[in-house]
């Protein structure tokens, strides 16, 4: 809220211009820290996405036609620009979601950074395979060239991290984007497209403001070349679904059931620390987040005493409060839905530590363990996104393998153990995306991040990343001629 206690009011970026909704319909923006409307956001429709298209069009061949360097430039401003005015940035994505302001000073801005500045150097890496006679009398090579229009839909969780992930390798590559933030969360988006409009070309980064059917209008727009969001698995599906009516690219990056497998010779005091921590960052609204505990049955119980006792010490709280691990949930319908896991739980569940709602401001939800659990529960099988860590227990690698890839998700997962053998064995077979081996969490803009089955396809970080956002041309010359 302002100071005369006036929402603040939001707008489209497109074209270089900020605007409102052509029909000049808007949506409240809730601060989920307190409960309370603190912005207006425009709610966007078929005229205002046909805009964005027009002027990602527009500025496709210009873009598409500057040299490697050149991109490397912007993006490299871009960088900078962040880092300036990061207080700016912080205390937006604090009022979108509710995070901790110093983490999200020192766990997010850096990272984001980074991920800019590496995909800056990755446009100076735009190149095909050498050339080669491959016939008698001709030369092959091959080209690879951006795609065109990119339609970006980006999630609540980490709306300006997502972002990066988005639009950098995008540009880097010499795309165009329209990129929509969540409906929940539009605020540093908009404030991005500030800071970039003023670096690249108008028309190059545009971003619109709006719901689930403002989304649906820009992946079925004939415009783009290719798809790309990060979400539920139903909204993948739905993107899928739609952008095969016109065989558009899709690059999806969906939920998570992260499988975190403990063995009896683990540190189980530290391992509980390390899960806890890697569980309950950013209130568990992570995909890859240590939710799905699999512990050796010789050690589960003392494993689950040491996590009980994590989470016991683990605070949530306001934003300015430098003690919180994290914030709220991100919305009253997140806040329902994981609150609707726990109320639901079996008989033979055993809630050991949180399983509440903190206060009655904002959408706080206490650090939460579950024990007890089978593999066919609903909780087990479902993702929560939210604080809450379950934990079974198995007998030997076999049960804790099939109980780990026993899931529709296969985005991360993590052992934890000493016996390299078994380590490798098990990064081998465990049917997910990443692995991380006595670690849970990090990650490196040098590395892909993508996963397997429901959890999508497509990678985001890394040179991988970068390739999902060209297309390869082969070229074949007469040497005759």
């Amino acid at each position: 809220m302002t100071e005369l206690g006036q929402a603040r009011k939001l707008r489209n970026y497109i074209a270089g211009e900020f605007k409102d909704a052509a029909d000049g319909r808007t949506t409240e923006i809730i601060n989920p820290a307190t409960g309370e409307v603190y912005a207006t956001a425009p709610l966007s429709g078929q005229a205002d996405v046909d805009a964005a298209m027009e002027a990602a069009a527009a500025a496709f061949p210009a873009w598409r036609d500057t040299t490697p360097a050149e991109r490397q430039r912007a993006l490299l401003k871009i960088a900078d620009a962040f880092e300036e005015r990061a207080e700016e940035l912080i205390a937006a994505e604090s009022e979108n979601t509710g995070k901790p302001l110093g983490l999200t000073r020192s766990e997010e801005i850096p990272p984001m950074v980074d991920q800019i500045r590496f995909f800056a150097g990755a446009a100076r890496m735009l190149e095909g395979r050498s050339a080669g006679e491959y016939m008698e009398g001709l030369t092959s090579f091959v080209r690879r060239e951006p795609i065109g229009v990119c339609a970006q839909v980006a999630p609540w969780n980490y709306p300006m991290m997502m972002g990066v992930w988005k639009f950098a390798p995008a540009l880097a590559a010499g795309n165009t984007v329209v990129l929509k933030p969540s409906d929940t969360t539009p605020a540093s988006t908009v404030m991005m497209a500030e800071i970039i409009g003023s670096i690249v070309p108008k028309g190059v980064f545009n971003v619109i403001c709006g719901d689930r059917d403002t989304g649906r209008a820009m992946v079925e727009h004939p415009t783009p070349a290719m798809a790309s969001i990060t979400g539920s698995v139903r909204a993948g599906m739905q993107v899928a679904e739609s952008a095969a009516k016109d065989l558009k690219r899709v690059h999806l990056e969906l939920g998570g059931k992260a499988p975190v497998l403990v063995f009896q010779d683990a540190d189980i005091v530290a391992a509980a620390a390390g899960i806890s921590e890697a569980g309950f960052f950013n209130a568990g609204q992570d995909c890859t987040a240590a939710t799905r505990v699999l512990v050796h049955e010789s050690v589960h119980d003392d494993f689950v005493t040491a996590l009980a006792k994590a989470a016991a010490d683990t605070k949530t709280g306001q934003p300015d409060d430098e003690d919180v691990l994290y914030g709220p949930l991100n919305n009253a319908d997140q806040l329902a839905k994981v609150s609707g896991f726990i109320d639901r739980l079996p008989a033979h569940a055993k809630v050991e530590a949180g399983g509440h709602r903190v206060g009655d401001k904002g959408y706080f939800y206490a650090p939460t363990v579950v024990s007890g659990l089978k593999q066919d529960d609903e909780i087990i099988q479902n993702e929560v996104f939210g604080p809450v860590i379950t934990v079974q227990s198995f007998t030997d690698e076999d049960q804790a393998l099939a109980y780990a890839n026993g899931v529709e998700y296969a985005l991360a997962s993590s052992v934890w153990t000493k016996d390299h053998g078994r380590a490798m064995r098990l990064s081998r077979h465990l049917d997910f995306g990443c692995v991380w081996i006595n670690t849970h969490i990090p990650l490196v803009a040098e590395m892909p991040h993508g996963g397997f089955k429901k959890s999508g396809y497509g990678k985001d970080l890394s040179a991988y990343g970068f390739d999902d956002y060209t297309r390869v041309k082969h070229v074949m010359t007469s040497l005759e001629s």
